[in-house]
């Protein structure tokens, strides 16, 4: 039907822009004289296909408005409840709680949203009497819990104003909920949405704060202890997202300034974010991290679970989730109700719910349900772990990473090429449930981009679970042709630069450890089977994989005390990799042209020459090595270790 394509264009234009709704949230139909089309429960606006929309018999629907419901509110609801089922001609699909809104607007387009300037103003003090002087021929609806008494009023409502009238009302602005459009084309939503924005936009008085913040350095000494807090005692490893710009920085200011948003506004933050925030301000690192475990436990022993917004000056936004998606659907809701705090200034100032409608609405099955479909599942032997992967553009890495997110992990791609790695963080993305990756170019070899990469990595998700050091580079070559300068490159890349990517790494996560006496942390180096014995005509890299499998067992035993795991694993040949298969400067050229294999002449020879030494007459590959990692992950009583896996080329003793 083109009435249904062109519901969902509108759904999915309204869906993807953050200035009308956040979190999947708001609901729109289309109705004939038989038929209601609403968005199913569960189903983005963003997205939404046919499949996403639940329809209804409409002369069920009708009579729902002249029933005589149960006095008693969970009996109602449940009554209520089932009445939809009954009309619902699309088994499966559960219809939006605000069905009978839309089947009550007698027009063939209805769209319910909850734009931030809209919530701006129908979250003021002054929010009826200026919707009346904005939008005169809008019907207003003071605050009324959802569900059936929410239909009532409004249905009641809106039979007053067609007797006082002649007509339907096409703006119904609901007070600390959002705003109902009806039309009967799409033009006509459009362009009533397109005015609304505009009235309003005119009648603001205080521009909103604009531009980046300063985000403290002690960033990644607080933000991971955090997570930890929030993460012992069996509640499960969390995410963080911490998110700061001239907006955040105001209400992290002061107490004053977060007493502003500290009550939810809109039943929607109460679904994601829960009810309560936590505000933190000190002077030192030690004095944030006191007062953060002294706030969290007094919160988990006072609510029962853990919070999911904390306010913390010169840092921010920390947005709590259960996993990466669920972080960034907090951060998105509470920044949508810092900018609703910010416009209501323009009407007076901010008119929070009260403790009895939140109260409701926690307690409500309705957005129980919904809290339980936003919130996912991220099944994988790595949930709830952020790793960072260097050298993770292409080649190993990139199967290592891949390997990793298939199990659930948050991965950082950590490289210098550009192109490579945005492309591979993409092509990770698609693979994702509820984990997220992330690019950050990344010199190996540079302190200061490598504590920009932990920065970053701490930014996104709040803490470093895993290390995997995976960078390295070769340059094939006897005594004679190897050159000073790749002898010194080749060093740098597969030996220092694992010790400064260990030194940085290791700071973080002995943080994590110290708060919470159950948890571990791992650096995992990707050695090579050069690392465990000679390498003809390829002595730099040999000596510097094995120099690496000094530092990790020197580095195991020094970190042990903090619960920080250190081990290397050691592949054999890559053959299908870029490292050996690069046509200009693979290995398996590298080592033709060097003259290793002798008589070889051909790449072929020298592919043969290096299978006939593997008892299993294979190569090495990602999924070999990420499941080396996964062990060196999961036991708690190793560390150390170099531990081959390369088809029985080297066994060790």
């Amino acid at each position: 039907m083109k009435e249904i394509e062109e519901l969902i264009r509108l759904s999915r234009k309204y869906g993807q822009d953050k200035r009308f709704v956040i979190a999947g949230g708001g609901n729109t139909s289309y109705k004939n004289a038989e038929k209601l089309w609403v968005k199913a429960s569960g189903h983005a606006l963003a997205t939404i296909t046919e499949e996403g929309f639940a329809v209804l018999e409409r002369a069920l629907l009708d009579t729902m408005g002249e029933k005589v419901y149960s006095t008693d509110a969970a009996r109602r609801e449940e009554q209520v409840k089932n009445d939809l089922a009954s009309a619902c001609l699309t088994p499966g699909r559960r219809p939006s709680v605000e069905t009978s809104l839309h089947n009550c607007m007698h027009f063939a387009y209805v769209v319910h949203l909850h734009p931030t300037l809209v919530n701006g103003l129908m979250c003021s003090v002054q929010a009826e009497m200026r919707c009346r002087e904005l939008f005169p021929d809008a019907l207003f609806v003071e605050y009324t819990d959802p569900g059936y008494t929410l239909f009532r009023k409004v249905y009641d409502r809106i039979v007053a104003y067609r007797v006082a009238y002649g007509c339907e009302p096409h703006v119904i602005m609901l007070q600390n909920h959002g705003v109902f459009v009806g039309a009967d084309t799409p033009e006509g939503i459009e362009d009533i949405y397109d005015d609304m924005l505009c009235r309003l936009e005119g009648a603001l008085t205080t521009p909103l704060p604009e531009g980046e913040a300063v985000v403290s350095s002690d960033v990644c000494d607080v933000v991971p202890a955090i997570r930890q807090m929030l993460s012992r005692k069996g509640r499960g490893l969390k995410t963080l997202k911490v998110t700061n710009d001239a907006l955040t920085d105001v209400f992290c200011a002061s107490e004053e300034e977060f007493k502003k948003v500290k009550f939810p506004f809109t039943p929607d933050a109460i679904v994601y974010c829960k009810s309560e925030y936590i505000y933190l301000a000190a002077d030192t690192t030690e004095e944030f991290l006191r007062q953060a475990e002294q706030k969290i436990e007094d919160y988990v022993a006072r609510r029962g679970h853990t919070p999911k917004v904390l306010l913390i000056r010169g840092i921010g936004l920390v947005a709590v989730g259960d996993h990466a998606a669920g972080a960034e659907t907090v951060s998105d809701v509470f920044t949508d109700a810092m900018k609703v705090a910010a416009y209501a200034q323009s009407f007076g100032g901010e008119h929070p719910m009260t403790a009895e409608q939140i109260a409701f609405i926690d307690n409500w099955e309705v957005e129980n349900y919904r809290r339980k479909v936003s919130a996912g599942t991220s099944a994988g032997r790595m949930s709830g772990k952020t790793v960072i992967v260097t050298g993770a553009a292409q080649g190993f890495g990139e199967g290592i990473a891949r390997e990793l997110m298939k199990e659930g992990a948050n991965i950082v791609v950590a490289d210098l090429n550009d192109v490579a790695g945005v492309r591979t963080v993409v092509s990770l993305n698609e693979l994702a449930r509820t984990n997220r990756a992330i690019f950050v170019r990344t010199n190996v070899s540079e302190m200061e981009s490598l504590q920009g990469l932990i920065r970053a990595t701490v930014m996104q998700f709040g803490a470093l679970d895993t290390f995997v050091s995976n960078a390295g580079v070769l340059r094939a070559g006897g005594l004679e042709a190897m050159t000073p300068e790749n002898f010194e490159f080749v060093t740098r890349i597969n030996y220092m630069a694992y010790f400064y990517c260990a030194k940085v790494a290791s700071h973080v996560m002995k943080i994590e450890t110290a708060y919470d006496p159950d948890y571990f942390a791992d650096i995992v180096q990707v050695n090579s089977k050069s690392g465990l014995r000679g390498s003809k005509a390829n002595f730099a890299y040999a000596g510097g994989k094995f120099g690496g499998i000094g530092l990790t067992q020197s580095f195991a035993l020094e970190l042990a005390p903090f619960r920080v795991k250190v081990n290397s694993v050691c592949p054999g040949n890559y053959y299908d990799g870029p490292l050996w298969s690069d046509p200009v400067n693979g290995l398996f050229i590298q080592y033709l042209n060097a003259g290793k294999v002798p008589g070889a002449k051909t790449v072929d020879d020298v592919k043969e020459f290096y299978l006939a030494q593997v008892p299993m007459r294979k190569g090495c590959n990602p999924l070999d090595v990420t499941r080396a990692i996964l062990y060196c992950i999961e036991q708690t009583n190793e560390t150390g270790q170099a531990i081959p896996i390369t088809g029985g080329q080297v066994m060790l003793a």
